[in-house]
């Protein structure tokens, strides 16, 4: 820590978002920036092997180590919830995949928003101002930005089989997922430089921030509380925030803005600490109401996998290939060699966009294809050679919530997700695993012979399948949508399009912005850490461009 604790900006989370603002923030030599971060600094080792996501997850290193409450959806489960503790936050355990979504989840955030600057050709230029494409720039990509794109290093004789199945059944093929419309069948991209994992603070913080006089970094920093004032004509301002360091409260100001990028679980969590959030909750734990924002904390939207499994025979998969000592070691020597092979790994190799039935408008689902098959992430691989097609519902209707148990900020908040609530849903859910079967039923999967066995070949029915998918399905940890950007007017709305917090009385509250994946309206039609950077590279333009006024 310095000698004085106040500064111009304050980053709260040294995530995906926080990352590249404390960068961009700070880049300005006039602009003295703090960047605070809960976890520790990203020096494990398996941050940075691809594969090492099976130790990050769940580990209390590198995981804030949530899990929701038991879901009626789910027949009753609590699932683990991961979220990134750690410099890089998800971005150093999550799967890697570089994915923007689909043109119309942007157009659809301006509709919300009422502001064309969230519409796609409007985003895109910020999706490639910060992106390094392996294949270099063109109208879509970029090159030569801080975020790196590959392709991945591996193929597996079992996921090409599985891609040509899915373009037999209709689905068609796909070598690039981020042009608009994802719709297709593919090699996931990755964000990976040279078989290593690149996560945020390698492409953000480092070497760029360390070496910037004006920029400071707090590890093992837990926010209590937001510093909210009431100015002279009613207004509130926030002007810092209380943090905990591990034996004392400290106190920091900002006399510019407070970025607030915790993420979907933390961000509505903080707030709701600080006063912000639904009156009647705040009050049952104790906390003055500061505003009355009915949203913070609302409208969780998450991505639900439904694991289905096929054994198979006659293809290597890494059930078989992992099951020995002498596998393991070729495997650790392929990477030690090449930095390639299964250690370089993302946990999903081969991804799939497609419709859940012919009157869909769009590709309303997304597989994440597997040459491997377990229980769930943390148990042990099958003992016997599998594959496994996750599908998820990529635009659920479901609505969740981020509530406080309690006002003590080392608590962990209420985790509802309640997934599978809606009819819309269920029948998603059925249908997904009806697409699933057919793609397995194709000529160009039967040579390895796949049984399916998970969900099971016996249920049938819309009833059937859906409990089932209740039984079988896990989050793909991409909540959204918990301090959700919105019109005047709309009483959920708990930020404007600029992403400032508003004060429930038709304003703002002066200095505070809320920059990670809570703000999306809805969710996007793909995995959410690349549409995170996104928004994060936009509302630092919008911080400097207020700063310099």
């Amino acid at each position: 820590m310095s000698g004085s604790n106040t500064f111009d900006h304050i980053v709260i989370g040294a995530g995906t978002a926080g990352s590249l603002m404390a960068n961009r923030l700070s880049k300005d030599p006039r602009q003295r920036v703090l960047l605070i971060e809960a976890g520790g600094k990203d020096d494990y080792h398996w941050i940075h092997i691809p594969v090492g996501y099976l130790y990050c997850i769940g580990n209390p290193r590198t995981d804030w180590l949530y899990q929701t409450e038991p879901d009626a959806g789910l027949n009753g489960r609590t699932l683990r919830y991961p979220r990134g503790k750690t410099l890089g936050g998800c971005s150093s355990i999550n799967g890697m995949i570089y994915m923007r979504g689909q043109a119309r989840d942007y157009d659809g955030w301006a509709a919300a928003t009422g502001d064309e600057a969230w519409r796609w050709q409007n985003v895109l230029p910020a999706f490639k101002q910060h992106e390094d494409h392996y294949l270099g720039a063109d109208e879509m990509h970029g090159a030569g930005g801080e975020w790196r794109v590959e392709k991945q290093r591996l193929r597996w004789d079992i996921l090409d089989a599985f891609a040509q199945a899915a373009q037999q059944a209709g689905v068609p093929h796909s070598t690039d997922f981020n042009r608009g419309d994802n719709e297709g069948v593919g090699y996931f991209q990755v964000n990976q430089k040279n078989g290593w994992r690149w996560n945020t603070a390698k492409a953000f913080l480092r070497p760029a921030c360390y070496g910037r006089p004006n920029f400071e970094l707090w590890t093992g920093g837990q926010v209590a509380r937001l510093l909210l004032e009431r100015q002279g004509d009613g207004s509130l301002r926030c002007t810092g925030a209380e943090v905990w360091t591990g034996g004392e409260l400290v106190t920091v100001r900002a006399k510019g803005e407070v970025l607030l990028c915790a993420g979907a679980v933390g961000s509505p969590q903080i707030l709701q600490l600080s006063g912000i959030g639904p009156g009647a909750l705040l009050r049952q734990h104790g906390i003055d109401v500061q505003a009355e924002l009915p949203g913070v904390g609302e409208n969780l939207q998450d991505h639900l996998q439904i694991r289905a499994v096929y054994k198979i025979s006659g293809a290597p998969t890494l059930n078989v290939l992992a099951s020995t000592l002498a596998g393991k070691a070729r495997i650790g020597l392929e990477y030690l060699l090449s930095r390639s092979g299964p250690m370089s790994m993302a946990p999903s190799q081969l991804g799939a966009f497609t419709r859940s039935d012919p009157g869909q408008p769009y590709a309303n689902l997304e597989y994440h294809v597997q040459p491997l098959s377990l229980d769930a992430f943390g148990e042990p691989l099958h003992s016997f050679p599998a594959f496994t097609a996750s599908v998820c519902n990529l635009n659920p209707t479901s609505r969740g919530s981020v509530r406080l148990k309690s006002p003590r900020f080392g608590d962990a908040p209420a985790i509802a997700p309640n997934y599978l609530s809606t009819d819309a849903d269920r029948k998603v859910a059925a249908d997904s695993l009806r697409v699933t079967r057919r793609i397995a039923a194709q000529p160009a999967l039967a040579k390895f012979k796949p049984e399916e066995f998970k969900p099971g070949a016996q249920y049938q029915s819309d009833d059937d399948l859906a409990r089932l998918a209740g039984d079988i399905a896990t989050t793909i940890f991409h909540p959204v949508g918990t301090t959700a950007m919105g019109r005047d007017g709309d009483p959920m709305a708990v930020l404007d399009s600029r992403l400032r917090v508003r004060d429930g009385k038709g304003g703002v509250i002066a200095g505070l912005r809320v920059v990670d994946a809570g703000a999306m309206p809805s969710i996007t039609s793909g995995n959410t850490n690349s549409p995170t950077l996104m928004m994060a590279e936009k509302a630092a333009a919008w911080v400097l461009a207020d700063a310099r006024a």
